[in-house]
């Protein structure tokens, strides 16, 4: 089962994605979390993602491209998996054609969420993770018990550089110039 799930930041496409995920045994591969891992791990792609992210916008296709190629070849996909914000692009979803037809495999379902955009600047300006665990909360939506203190581990709760109104806005308004084509 191959699944994409599209929508804007903020949208809950990670949060629906993951319940699915588990619910199937699939992994969820989130493209924000891709550019994380290579960015904490300092791989070359990493450092080149990261100077997009600090500024609030979309990685370059090319870029994103390859990133997802390499995660969609390990193991843990052979059985499937759901893509969480990739493709944003045309030319993203034609590379994403060209790697699962390379690999014999096809596009199951495409859910697409769509959320007002002054509903998507509350959600992602509100979000707060944990340092230590990585647990996610939301200052109005899912505050903690102790404001900026973890529930689970007890870690400090930081707001990411990229969930600022500013670089919020900016995102939000990449994604609607890029990814009119695609949805």
């Amino acid at each position: 089962m191959n699944i994409l799930f599209m929508g804007p930041p903020g949208a809950g496409k990670g949060t629906q994605a993951q319940k699915i995920a588990s619910l199937h045994g699939i992994p969820h591969i989130s493209t924000g979390d891709v550019f994380r891992h290579n960015m904490k791990q300092g791989t070359p792609l990493g450092l080149q993602v990261k100077s997009y992210v600090d500024n609030g916008l979309l990685v370059p296709d090319e870029l994103t491209n390859a990133l997802i190629r390499d995660r969609l070849g390990e193991a843990d996909c052979a059985k499937g998996f759901i893509l969480d914000g990739y493709p944003r692009t045309t030319a993203q979803a034609e590379e994403l054609d060209r790697v699962l037809a390379a690999m014999n495999r096809k596009v199951d379902a495409v859910i697409n969420l769509v959320v007002d955009r002054n509903l998507l600047l509350a959600r992602l300006t509100g979000r707060r993770v944990c340092r230590s665990c990585g647990t996610s909360y939301h200052i109005l939506f899912n505050p903690p018990k102790q404001d900026g203190v973890c529930d689970k581990c007890s870690g400090e709760l930081y707001q990411r550089e990229d969930d600022t109104e500013e670089k919020v806005g900016t995102r939000l308004d990449e994604y609607e110039k890029k990814n009119r084509s695609v949805a």
